[in-house]
């Protein structure tokens, strides 16, 4: 993009800035020229369509050519930006969590039929990241209580802001954890400090557990794209292996911590499903099914806990 002339207009620079993201690989140059101006400006996508031949200023103008430079580079755009859309509502992230999938809507989906005739249940987000999947559960049910867990406490600090954000920061506990870490052997009460706003104990068992854990094979992450596998946390990405050590973990830890007949919803990848289903023990979890997300691909694992 040319810095050679003082004043350029909002449609000049989207002109501008798509060529540079056409040029650099990206497919939805306009469309994403134009996010990153709404966020350079301050202003929304309307106001840039009603008023482009307005000038930028030198401020918005110098902004707005650094995000897209970052762009052009790699760099996802909502963590340019730090928003992304899911479930219905906005999400601040930072390159602290992984950034929410469509895909994933299907958990929250699952989880919401699944207590449909449950009064007040009590949910468990394993590896919360941003929050997503708690707070969408906890915005759609005004009557429910979560434990959002991460072993990042950084990543834990941007659930909390999505929880405050969406005004369910009361009704969410979070807890550093390694999986169920944080609850010992399940009886330990929460120390002092620990104990969020909801108020609950480790004692208390979930209605339903959910989770979007780490699931790409070590081998596996150079195919990824670009943008994901230099960018996002490694470690919301793969634990190694084969990919599924952490739904493992899942599937043999979680019925220490379930009601009766308690759920549990895994998110899982391509290619994953049978191996997954090999390892439910049928003593103990009844499956349910592994639900197609829109591309037909088997995505979200259904378990119910026995009898």
């Amino acid at each position: 993009m040319s810095r050679g002339r003082e004043a350029v207009t909002i449609a000049e620079a989207l002109r501008e800035a798509a060529t540079a993201l056409r040029v650099a690989g990206l497919t939805e140059a306009l469309r994403e020229a134009g996010s990153l101006l709404a966020h350079a400006a301050g202003r929304d996508r309307t106001f840039l369509i009603t008023r482009a031949d307005e000038e930028l200023t030198g401020e918005q103008l110098s902004a707005f050519r650094a995000s897209v430079a970052r762009r052009a580079a790699g760099e996802p755009l909502q963590y340019i930006t730090g928003r992304q859309w899911f479930y219905g509502l906005e999400f601040e992230v930072t390159p602290d969590v992984l950034i929410p999938r469509p895909e994933t809507e299907l958990l929250v989906e699952t989880a919401l039929e699944l207590l449909q005739e449950t009064p007040s249940p009590l949910v468990c987000d394993v590896g919360t990241g941003s929050g997503c999947i708690a707070v969408a559960l906890l915005h759609a049910r005004p009557d429910a209580r979560a434990f959002a867990l991460d072993i990042s406490p950084a990543a834990l600090r941007v659930a909390e802001s999505n929880a405050a954000r969406h005004g369910v920061r009361e009704r969410m506990t979070t807890l550093v954890s390694d999986c169920f870490a944080a609850f010992e052997d399940g009886t330990r009460k929460l120390e002092s400090g620990e104990r969020g706003e909801a108020g609950e104990s480790s004692e208390s068992r979930f209605d339903l557990i959910a989770s979007n854990p780490p699931y790409v094979a070590e081998d596996e992450l150079e195919t990824l794209e670009r943008e994901v596998r230099e960018h996002e946390p490694r470690a919301a990405l793969t634990p190694g292996g084969d990919g599924l050590s952490i739904v493992r973990r899942l599937v043999n830890e979680s019925p220490r911590y379930l009601k009766p007949r308690g759920h549990l919803l895994i998110e899982i990848g391509y290619g994953q499903s049978e191996a997954v289903g090999a390892g439910v023990d049928p003593r103990v979890w009844n499956l349910l099914g592994i639900r197609k997300d829109l591309r037909g691909i088997p995505r979200t694992v259904v378990l119910r806990l026995t009898e």
